[in-house]
């Protein structure tokens, strides 16, 4: 029997068959010792084979090959990696200016990692109707850096529900993972869009204008106008992992376009001579916080990756203090 993937507890796996019976599954061990390296062998989004018991529970046997991933370091930056969803269309990442902060580093690792497994990706500026006029200013100016660059910006307010009807013609015959920080308001956007659902959320604390977690897992849902959606758990920090520094420019759009003016064919954008991106950072045509992001990821990405996950850490340290 075949069936795709709809939710993963990390030991049960609601896979829903080609009839729309869910059924409850777990995984044949021999699946933990095939050299996969991910902290989750099967992923939401996986199209599977699976047998189903007289109990009616079903085991899965066997995992389609995959189209595409957004896959990402383990929190404590072991050699693990997390396998966030896989099959998608689109993915929409969701960014808040203040409540709780998106930053720059979190926001290009993510895209660089959409650009490698060939995902389109969106940003969605949340929370557009809370804004002082300095966030507006901040959220405006992050808007006009990544269109320029070419990936597609929308100024949402997903709790009053404004902005998500174009979100909905874009998700159309899709499937499209939702992802960000905790409390930028994932699954308020899923609610927004098929009100029926009924997603628990939380406020983000007053306190510490950190996110509380309210997804514990990745789940997909299948929505009433034709789409569906895989909503995921917050993240503090998104970790790159696979991609080689010499093809690391290639995921970057902006840097990728000039790749061939550079005088070296392996040029890495550092300190060589005669370089084009180099030379368009330092006429503005090129946003310093990207070659910042740039320059993290291709020297090892701790110093960034681990930015974030402090930010967050150190919020939520505070929080249990007061």
């Amino acid at each position: 029997m075949i069936g795709r993937v709809y939710k993963s507890t990390g030991s049960w796996y609601s896979v829903k068959t080609e009839d729309g019976t869910l059924v409850e599954c777990r995984i044949k061990g021999k699946f933990r010792i095939k050299g996969i390296k991910s902290t989750n062998p099967v992923a939401v989004g996986d199209e599977v084979t699976l047998e189903i018991d007289s109990d009616g529970l079903g085991v899965i046997t066997a995992i389609a090959p995959r189209r595409n991933y957004i896959i990402r370091k383990s929190v404590n930056l072991s050699k693990q990696v997390h396998i966030i969803a896989s099959n998608i269309d689109q993915v929409f990442l969701l960014v808040t200016i203040g409540n709780p902060p998106t930053t720059t580093t979190f926001i290009d690792r993510f895209l660089v990692t959409a650009e490698a497994y060939d995902i389109r990706a969106a940003l969605l500026f949340n929370k557009i109707d809370a804004l002082s006029e300095e966030e507006l200013d901040e959220q405006l100016y992050l808007q006009h850096i990544y269109q320029e660059i070419g990936y597609p910006c929308y100024r949402i307010a997903a709790l009053a529900g404004k902005g998500t009807d174009v979100l909905k013609e874009l998700m159309i015959g899709k499937t499209v993972m939702i992802s960000g920080h905790s409390g930028v308001g994932k699954s308020t956007l899923v609610n927004a869009l098929e009100p029926g659902l009924n997603l628990r959320t939380k406020e983000v604390s007053e306190q510490s204008k950190q996110g509380q977690h309210t997804t514990t897992f990745a789940e997909m849902y299948d929505l009433s106008f034709g789409a569906t959606i895989i909503d995921t758990p917050g993240i503090k920090g998104f970790g790159v992992v696979e991609i080689e520094p010499n093809e690391l420019s290639d995921y970057f759009p902006e840097f990728f376009k000039l790749k061939d003016q550079c005088k070296f064919n392996n040029c890495l954008h550092k300190d060589e001579p005669g370089c084009a991106v180099k030379a368009a950072l330092d006429a503005d045509e090129i946003a310093w916080s990207r070659y910042k992001s740039y320059l993290q990821i291709l020297e090892g990405d701790e110093d960034g990756y681990r930015a974030d996950v402090h930010q967050a850490d150190r919020i939520n340290s505070d929080k249990t203090r007061q």
